[in-house]
C-alpha cells in the first residue's frame, strides 16, 4: 500500500511539474507552489478582507463581515493547535504572528460591541 501511495504522489508531482512548466512557455498563469506558509497566509488574507483592513480583490472594494473573519480567525487557531510540534520554525512564527495580528485587528473591530459586566 505505501508503495502504491509513493508512486502516485510521485506521479502526480511530476504530471503537475510539467503542467506548470508548460503553461510558463504558453506565457500562462501558473499557480503558485502548494505550501503551508502558502495556505496561511491564502486564510490570513481572506480574514484580513472580512476585517476590512483591505479591499476585496474581487470588487476592490473594503466591506467588513465579522462573522466570516472570525471563522477564519478561528479555523487558523484549529490548523495552530492540529499541527503542534509538526510545524517548522518559520512555519510556527508565521502561524503565530498572523493569528496575534488577526486576533488584535477582530478585537479592535468588536470592542464598542462588548458588554462588560458591571
Amino acid at each position: 500500500m505505501d508503495e502504491i501511495k509513493k508512486t502516485s504522489d510521485e506521479t502526480w508531482k511530476e504530471t503537475a511539474e510539467k503542467e506548470k512548466e508548460a503553461l510558463k512557455k504558453e506565457g500562462k498563469f501558473a499557480s503558485p507552489e502548494a505550501d503551508f506558509n502558502f495556505f496561511v497566509t491564502t486564510l490570513a488574507i481572506q480574514a484580513s478582507v472580512f476585517l476590512g483592513a483591505m479591499p476585496n480583490p474581487a470588487t476592490n472594494q473594503k466591506e467588513e463581515d465579522l462573522p466570516q473573519a472570525k471563522f477564519l480567525v478561528d479555523t487558523l487557531g484549529i490548523i495552530k493547535e492540529k499541527t503542534k510540534g509538526n510545524l517548522t520554525p518559520e512555519e510556527n512564527a508565521l502561524l503565530e504572528n498572523v493569528l496575534y495580528e488577526l486576533r488584535m485587528q477582530y478585537l479592535e473591530k468588536t470592542k464598542n460591541n462588548i458588554n462588560p459586566l458591571s
